[in-house]
């Protein structure tokens, strides 16, 4: 059974690989965000598509039934595709979009990595966001994972050592890396208390830093005016309440400090982000936005 359908086999110079599957931990939606703001930028066309008989699970990622008076009139399937574009510049850009698979990762590392190494791939990143407790009124700031430790030493970024569950990009990442293409994951944190809303100013700092790493460049215009928007909302939201003042200041404390793991004394109890989080939506419903 052939796992991958070619569309087409462009012709690439060095293109950059960049991962984004759903299924997987993306705080404030800023990795699929990002990923679709640059798969628009680069105009990408899709080059093939990898059989969901094999890799999903459909009781997991159901087709999407379109009912019209009653008539079943198609289905949609969730998908895995490889799609190419180019960046203003006339870099050429891979982007792996669709679903994490549900099934037989060895395989689909292997399978990827091979095709990434057809298609000539100098180096693959991976988009992804975590919440944490970091406030809005700062940077949002990236953590790397890498396949190897002289990727890790060019990247300007954190870099933790911690035991966590994985997900198919850290496959990826170890694939290509035993291909000798170098690798590297890209995490955003995510103010913990805004995680399950669309938060703009992370998905700006994974394109930034992207950018930074492989000079490859995307048009965030509209999601820096969706980011001034977003703060303005959150800053009224927390100036509104003593509570939020109090906590929004600690973690202003903590993140200027430079040490993102260290607890401060709590004078008092604080709001969880749950909680923060259904106060947020329901002042957004009440200004009518």
């Amino acid at each position: 059974m052939n796992a991958f359908e070619w569309s087409e086999r462009p012709e690439l110079h060095q293109p950059v690989l960049v991962v984004m599957l759903l299924g997987w931990i993306d705080a404030g939606s800023a990795a699929a965000t990002a990923m679709g703001v640059l798969d628009s930028s680069i105009a990408a066309s899709t080059v093939g598509t990898f059989d969901s008989d094999i890799f999903i699970d459909y009781r997991a990622r159901r087709p999407i039934m379109e009912l019209r008076d009653g008539v079943n009139t198609n289905l949609v399937w969730p998908q895995i595709r490889l799609k190419h574009g180019q960046d203003p510049s006339g870099r050429d850009v891979l982007l792996l979009t669709g679903h994490e698979p549900d099934a037989m990762w060895h395989r689909f590392g292997d399978l990827v990595g091979d095709i990434a190494v057809e298609l000539g791939a100098s180096f693959m990143l991976g988009f992804g966001a975590y919440p944490f407790a970091t406030p809005h009124t700062r940077p949002s700031r990236i953590s790397v994972t890498c396949g190897s430790p002289e990727v890790a030493a060019t990247m300007p970024f954190n870099k933790n050592s911690v035991d966590v569950p994985a997900g198919v990009e850290a496959v990826l990442e170890r694939a290509l890396t035993d291909r000798g293409v170098p690798a590297s994951g890209l995490w955003v944190q995510v103010p913990h208390y805004v995680a399950n809303a669309p938060y703009p100013a992370a998905s700006i700092a994974l394109l930034d830093a992207l950018r930074q790493v492989t000079g490859i460049s995307a048009d965030t215009a509209l999601l820096q005016e969706e980011a001034q928007t977003h703060r303005m909302r959150l800053d009224e939201l927390v100036a509104a309440s003593q509570e939020h003042l109090l906590m929004v200041q600690q973690l202003e404390t903590v993140f200027d400090q430079e040490a993102p793991t260290q607890q401060l004394p709590i004078s008092g109890p604080l709001p969880t982000g749950d909680e923060l989080a259904a106060e947020l939506e329901r002042y957004l419903r009440e200004q009518g936005k």
